[in-house]
């Protein structure tokens, strides 16, 4: 699925007695030459702002668009091999399992911003291996682009710094534990090569 970087926020060129039920609206003039109408309300609610990514779904919706890291971290555990757990302590989503990771910030590449992640998350340095999956996910209020590597530990024992709790699972625990939506794509395939 294709996303769009907002280059630009104009007020739309009407006035309020004109303005649709969701209020006043404005043009988000983004990377493919194209402006699109939203209400304002709803680039507040967003906080929507330029250099923010947007989707366009297949029905025209507009919803913002999030561009995240996870790291599928592998280890052997009473010889077995497993994969590294998180249950969220926060949000949202508060005890839901995921892999561990976050958003990319401005500037950084995808093995920058997992590697800092996971070092504010669990206290713990990684290698960051090869690209396991792009998991795209339609959540009700925004799109997620979710980039997957293998990684491994090469510093320290993780240490929960957000999360509620943490599991080592083994190939056939994967299921055991209630995984967030857009993470329960990617265990078919980590199944396969575990």
């Amino acid at each position: 699925m294709k996303l769009y970087e907002i280059l630009d926020i104009q007020e739309a060129d009407y006035g309020c007695e004109e303005c649709p039920k969701d209020g006043p609206h404005a043009l988000l003039n983004i990377d493919d030459g194209r402006s699109i109408e939203v209400s304002e309300k709803w680039i507040k609610d967003n906080g929507i702002k330029e250099g923010k990514l947007i989707h366009i779904k297949e029905d025209g919706t507009v919803i913002k668009a999030i561009r995240v890291v996870a790291a599928v971290i592998t280890a052997e555990v009473d010889s077995v091999a497993r994969i590294f757990a998180t249950q969220r302590g926060s949000g949202e989503f508060k005890g839901g399992w995921e892999f561990s990771g976050g958003k990319i910030e401005y500037g950084e590449t995808s093995e920058q911003a997992l590697k800092r992640e996971i070092m504010e998350e669990l206290d713990t340095e990684i290698k960051v291996e090869e690209l396991l999956d792009v998991i795209e996910y339609d959540y009700p209020a925004f799109h997620l682009v979710m980039e997957c590597f293998w990684c491994t530990i090469t510093e320290g024992k993780p240490v929960l710094l957000e999360h509620e709790a943490a599991k080592w699972l083994s190939k056939e625990e994967l299921d055991s534990v209630d995984w967030l939506p857009a993470d329960v794509t990617l265990i078919e395939k980590v199944k396969q090569v575990i």
